[in-house]
């Protein structure tokens, strides 16, 4: 049950590959040798990095860029990688944003996106790739959460719902795949220094964060990939993060609801 050894043909598929995490997770499966499909809606950070990781590594890279928001491009996806004769014996889940506000004053449409990239996307690659994978009995799921999946977060409640959703999908999946020669490894990191926050808005909120709690993107993508390797269930990477993962999940939330909408408004004033 774990990311099995590069050979050649197979290829472990990252979205979200253009910035941050995604990146990162990229560069250090690159490293080990497996040869990638990398997806993003910006084709020109993917072919930068491809092309980067061809001449570092010695390895395949092929581009699928596409917003996983939609459909018929999830679909797109799916058909490209199947098309190519490759075998995935790895899935990275990556691809995901946030927003900050309240529910009430957000964007409708902007709200729907996020459920569709964060949620939908997650489920349909991983159904559509994990057959094949229990088929041959091989092969490694990473799915992205967030510190935010442990407890509702008043500001960023459909995203916290949306990741809630990936951390309970991602252990219940690794459960279910006992014995199969698959597993599923849920990634929950806390605050980490990339475009997600300026996309979401939360600046002024990420301020208040103590930089101890922070973890730099190629410290967690690390964590990951150690994950995938030993097949592990849950990577929640960092001391003060795993803190705050046990104090979201235990703290009763007439206590935690308070102090959360209070830091909310803390940073909005800042």
């Amino acid at each position: 049950m774990s990311l099995p050894s590069p050979a050649p043909g197979q290829v472990v598929l990252v979205t979200g590959a253009s910035s941050g995490i995604g990146v990162e997770l990229a560069r250090q499966l690159g490293a080990l040798g497996h040869d990638l499909v990398l997806a993003a809606r910006r084709a020109d950070r993917l072919e930068e990095l491809a092309a980067a990781l061809r001449t570092e590594h010695g390895i395949e890279a092929l581009v699928v860029p596409g917003d996983l928001v939609e459909a018929a491009q999830r679909q797109a996806l799916i058909e490209a990688v199947r098309g190519s004769d490759k075998v995935v014996v790895g899935l990275c889940n990556n691809a995901g944003f946030g927003s900050y506000g309240r529910v009430l004053d957000a964007a409708p449409a902007n709200e729907a996106a996020m459920v569709q990239l964060n949620v939908a996307a997650v489920h349909e690659l991983t159904l559509a790739f994990l057959p094949a994978m229990v088929q041959r009995r091989a092969g490694a799921i990473l799915n992205v959460a967030s510190l935010a999946a442990f407890q509702p977060v008043p500001g960023m409640a459909t995203y916290a719902a949306t990741k809630a959703f990936v951390q309970s999908f991602s252990e219940a999946l690794h459960a279910e795949l006992a014995g199969t020669g698959v597993s599923c490894t849920v990634l929950a990191p806390g605050p980490v220094p990339t475009e997600f926050g300026a996309v979401a808005g939360t600046e002024s909120v990420d301020s208040l964060v103590p930089g101890f709690v922070s973890e730099a993107p190629e410290e967690v993508a690390a964590a990951a990939v150690r994950g995938m390797l030993r097949g592990r269930r849950s990577v929640v990477p960092g001391t003060a993060t795993k803190a705050l993962a046990t104090g979201g999940r235990y703290v009763p939330r007439s206590i935690l609801l308070p102090a959360a909408r209070r830091a909310r408004r803390s940073g909005d004033k800042r």
